[in-house]
């Protein structure tokens, strides 16, 4: 697997963490990329207008997506504005890596 840090681009926002996502690495396409960052963020991948490597590269095809290294942090630029609420970030217990019973655990 290759982990990457991943975010919607938005400087507005006084939080914008990062999450990790998990991409096989016999799968490595920009499309594959683009389908499991918009999933994890609760996007809709229409509203991708690009997919910035940080700081300053834009990835546009597969040969791109290859040469990622573990960690590296993406952000997803959207086309549409923060006024038009076209996506909504999922809540830490609708998140796939989200595990309730290590939730509950008391010490």
């Amino acid at each position: 697997e290759l982990v990457l840090k991943v975010r919607i681009q938005n400087p507005n926002l006084r939080e914008n963490d990062f999450i990790e996502i998990e991409l096989d690495r016999q799968e490595l396409t920009f499309k594959e990329l683009l389908r499991v960052s918009c999933h994890e963020l609760g996007v809709n991948p229409e509203h991708v207008q690009k997919i910035r490597k940080l700081p300053n590269t834009m990835l546009r095809k597969d040969k791109d997506v290859a040469r990622l290294q573990d960690f590296q942090e993406l952000e997803l630029v959207l086309t549409v504005s923060d006024k038009n609420l076209l996506f909504r970030v999922p809540t830490l217990s609708e998140r796939s890596g989200y595990n309730k019973k290590a939730s509950e655990l008391t010490y």
